[in-house]
């Protein structure tokens, strides 16, 4: 009975019943949260994670997308693309990138420049897009890296088109070429449409229709192991091609005119004067494009840029030169305009012009000069540098210089390539302006027969050619002719040189003469002619020479020599073609420059007559005898 007085059942039952409560509540609670988290996870989170895991085990791979083809006018293909090889890393997928560094030094012998290149580019890249180490793999390395493939965790090689040059040094200057794409160039470019692409057009046609040529990049969606091994495509977005370029250049000229020049170094410009459209475009010595595509070595680079011959120098855009006689048609149909010189107006040479109170003598390259009544048809037939001499004063140099820049001279002629040089039309604020000085009335004597701060590059010479032949008609050069399926067809000139009918026909008819006439300083190529060129010779000094003194080729080496130049357009009658020939220490334009432009124009009428291409056999046969002009 004792006992039962400390038992209380009811209070124990309570306390019972509230433990109970207690767990039964933690528990709802436990299970609510995890079914919370649950939901939060599988349900308000699904997409979130399953995003996640797909890219585990989905990547994204850009395809790079093939490079436009080039042509010539004739469909004869002058830039392809070739079946290669690159090695790509994949850094997030390398164990130890420095060990695999290694072990592909060992196997494949990696250079400075391939390590540093590498180093410098994946810094921005992001660490699961691939990297470039090596482009354009041989067999042996490819075979190599196969036998090795087990061990070697992150590499990619990965099958590409490289850039190939039929042609190699014949067009090097006027493609160009494309090669790697290096740090300063990256961050001016698009990510999204150079990824995949490691190249980019640096020179030439490859660098201005860069847009046109390079297509768009395409995609890989590819699902990967765990090791980041490519297990199989799940998805393809197919690149864009890049558009193919027909150029209105004939391969056939342009063999032509780089046999023509020979063992010489100059450039050669042959326009279509209709149209604008460059038929050859020659810049001696070029290169061999193909050596920078996949990256040039050091020491092959520098053989190139210590060359005495300048083999990366693109005369034709770049070289500026004195154009000498070759002004003497434009500057002749100046004064025939300004009327400070007639027709019929006619001037005694002795051999050389003295300014008004001055001694000192400006030479006539003839020694002795041409004699009595030499009139403009005579001083351009003959090359008389007194008749210009006198001329270039009475117009005063604002005259020449406008009229200069009307025939090309000075400016840009808005071919479609990069890094053309304008070349010097000299004014007075141009010498104010670069020289800090006064302009004096001996500089335009110098500056009437192409001498003096006057420069020009040999496409101005063609063009300068190019709108005599026209009658005044300003057309920029081109030399995309079609981009894909799309024609350039050639609209209405620019600008037309307003000029007297008369003075046209004068002027014309003097540079024929210089060819066919008797007295031309060109009769040489005239030979056997069974058209007719309308031509100005041209020799432009490359070290001056002292009152007094003769100038004797003898006595300076090759390249202190005169430059020969040569200007033409043929036929006469109604021209077709123009031409512009700067041939560096030839000496005389008549006997150096003047054959070249022959065989050209002989190669083109054989052409043009469905007949096989002209050769170059009689250049050396047309060389020699002529006079100094």
């Amino acid at each position: 009975m004792h006992d039962r007085a400390f038992k209380n059942p009811e209070s124990e039952y309570r306390l019972f019943y509230l433990r109970l409560g207690v767990a039964a509540l933690v528990l709802v609670v436990l299970t609510g949260v995890l079914v919370w988290r649950y939901h939060y996870l599988q349900v308000i989170r699904h997409s979130d994670f399953a995003t996640q895991s797909e890219n585990n085990r989905v990547h994204v791979r850009p395809v790079s997308p093939t490079r436009g083809l080039i042509y010539d006018r004739n469909g004869v293909l002058l830039a392809d693309n070739r079946a290669g090889f690159s090695l790509s890393i994949v850094v997030e997928r390398a164990d130890n990138l420095d060990e695999l560094l290694a072990e592909l030094d060992s196997l494949l012998g990696l250079h400075d420049e391939e390590r540093e290149r590498f180093q410098r580019q994946m810094q921005r890249r992001k660490p699961y897009e691939p990297v470039p180490l090596r482009i354009n793999l041989s067999e042996k390395e490819q075979a190599v890296l196969a036998v090795n493939e087990y061990r070697l965790h992150g590499v990619e090689i990965t099958a590409q088109l490289v850039r190939h040059y039929p042609h190699a040094e014949l067009l090097s200057h006027v493609l160009g070429y494309v090669g790697r794409i290096n740090e300063q160039e990256l961050p001016e470019l698009d990510p999204q449409r150079y990824s995949g692409t490691y190249v980019i057009g640096k020179t030439g046609i490859e660098k201005f229709y860069e847009d046109e040529l390079l297509g768009d990049v395409g995609y890989e969606y590819v699902e990967t192991n765990a090791r980041g091994r490519v297990m199989r495509m799940l998805e393809r977005i197919a690149p864009a091609v890049g558009a193919d370029l027909t150029l209105s250049l004939d391969i056939r000229l342009q063999q032509v005119a780089y046999d023509a020049l020979g063992d010489e170094l100059g450039g050669v410009v042959l326009l279509d004067v209709r149209s604008g459209g460059v038929l050859a475009m020659v810049s001696k010595p070029g290169f061999d494009a193909n050596q920078f595509v996949t990256g040039i070595s050091y020491r092959n680079y520098q053989d190139l840029l210590n060359s005495p011959d300048r083999p990366l120098f693109d005369r034709v855009m770049q070289g500026q030169y004195p154009p000498g006689s070759t002004v003497k048609p434009a500057f002749g149909f100046a004064a025939l305009e300004t009327g400070v010189m007639t027709m019929e107006t006619a001037i005694f040479d002795p051999g050389f012009f003295r300014l008004p109170n001055h001694s000192h003598k400006y030479r006539d390259w003839k020694k002795g000069g041409h004699g009595s009544r030499i009139n403009l048809y005579d001083a351009i037939v003959q090359s008389c540098d007194t008749y210009f001499y006198t001329a270039g004063v009475r117009m005063g140099i604002d005259n020449l210089h406008d009229y200069g820049v009307l025939f090309g001279f000075g400016e840009k002629t808005g071919i479609d390539l990069p890094a053309e040089r304008t070349g010097i039309m000299p004014s007075r604020h141009w010498k104010r302006a670069t020289k800090g000085v006064a302009w004096y009335p001996g500089d335009t004597v110098n500056t009437s027969i192409g001498q003096g701060f006057m420069l020009a590059t040999p496409l101005q010479l063609a063009v300068s050619a190019s709108r005599i032949a026209s009658r005044g008609e300003i057309r920029p050069p081109r030399l995309v002719s079609k981009i894909a399926d799309r024609e350039l067809e050639p609209g209405p000139p620019e600008a037309v040189i307003k000029g007297d009918t008369r003075h046209w026909d004068y002027v014309i008819n003097a540079m024929k003469d210089v060819v066919h006439g008797p007295r031309g300083t060109g009769k040489i190529i005239a030979k056997d002619l069974d058209y007719q060129i309308a031509g100005k010779t041209g020799t432009a000094q490359v070290v001056g020479i002292r009152q007094g003194e003769t100038y004797n080729a003898a006595n300076l080496k090759k390249h202190q020599r005169d430059h020969a130049l040569f200007i033409a357009f043929a036929p006469v009658e109604n021209p077709e073609v123009a031409i512009g020939i700067i041939v560096e220490n030839g000496e005389h334009g008549s006997s150096t420059a003047g054959p070249i432009a022959r065989a050209v124009f002989d190669s083109y009428m054989a052409l043009k007559r469905e007949d096989s291409p002209g050769t170059v056999d009689d250049v050396a046969n047309l060389r020699g005898g002529a006079g100094d002009e």
